[in-house]
């Protein structure tokens, strides 16, 4: 996602007006007047800050254009719901209710269908904690959202989990030299070790010394899960052949692979 173009949804970004503090709160006096003049010069003046938001977001594959709007969507919400008599800055207010919608949007634009219950209670618990923070200055804990919200904090978990974005196993985590580090090269295999593949080629080398009816009696009966009397009637023969063929086959695959 190219986050540093020029132009993102028809707005020249190298032309964006810079606000002081001061001009912001007069400004925001005004808007809570309705002054839609001080509205508009206040969105502008603070699209600035929706730009710093949605780089923050270019290891996504949606496109900066969108996220630029769903940015000011969370930037007017922000405007909206601001308490002046708080005494905090503008932005302190407004990036977590912007980062807080980019989110929502590439949850909901997710390809992985959550149900909508979960998607609920995951987006309580999200307004939730960004209200506790705002009121505690400090990030609360899974107990305190969930004894806010009434809800069971494994449940909580499970439906934060839920909406959470896949990661590719190819997605970078650290570069040097030109060399990347991907996450699949930090995932351990533990069941292709090479023991494993050394014990696999060893069976294999044993099954095929055995004649063809010894050893489709093997397959069927541990590779397929099969019962003697399933394989019996599939070969139709008793199970006591069965029973004698499986005992020497295995015996002498036992023989082979002990040599």
């Amino acid at each position: 996602m190219a986050c540093f173009k020029v132009e993102i949804c028809g707005v020249n970004t190298s032309r964006l007006p810079l606000l002081g503090e001061e001009e912001k709160m007069a400004l925001m006096r005004r808007v809570k007047e309705n002054d839609t003049d001080a509205r508009e010069t206040f969105i502008r003046g603070n699209l600035r800050l929706v730009l710093s938001v949605i780089q923050r977001f270019s290891g996504t594959s949606e496109n900066v254009d969108d996220l630029f709007q769903v940015g000011c969507i969370g930037l007017i919400k922000a405007i909206d719901n601001f308490d002046m008599s708080q005494g905090v800055r503008f932005s302190t207010y407004a990036v977590p209710m912007i980062i807080g919608e980019i989110r929502r949007y590439l949850r909901d634009n997710n390809s992985i269908r959550v149900s909508r219950s979960l998607r609920d209670t995951a987006y309580k618990a999200i307004y939730t904690r960004e209200a506790l923070t705002r009121r505690n200055n400090r990030e609360p804990t899974v107990m305190e959202v969930a004894s806010e919200i009434g809800i069971n904090k494994e449940d909580i978990v499970f439906a934060m989990d839920a909406i959470q974005s896949p990661v590719s196993l190819y997605e970078p985590v650290y570069t040097e030299g030109g060399d990347k580090l991907c996450i699949m090269d930090q995932v351990r295999d533990t069941r292709n070790t090479e023991s494993v593949w050394v014990e696999n080629i060893a069976l294999k080398d044993a099954m095929d010394r055995l004649s063809p009816r010894e050893k489709r009696i093997i397959e069927m009966r541990f590779f397929q899960g099969k019962t003697q009397m399933e394989a019996a009637g599939e070969l139709d023969i008793s199970q006591a052949q069965i029973s004698r063929i499986e005992k020497m086959a295995l015996r002498n695959m036992k023989s082979y692979l002990t040599q």
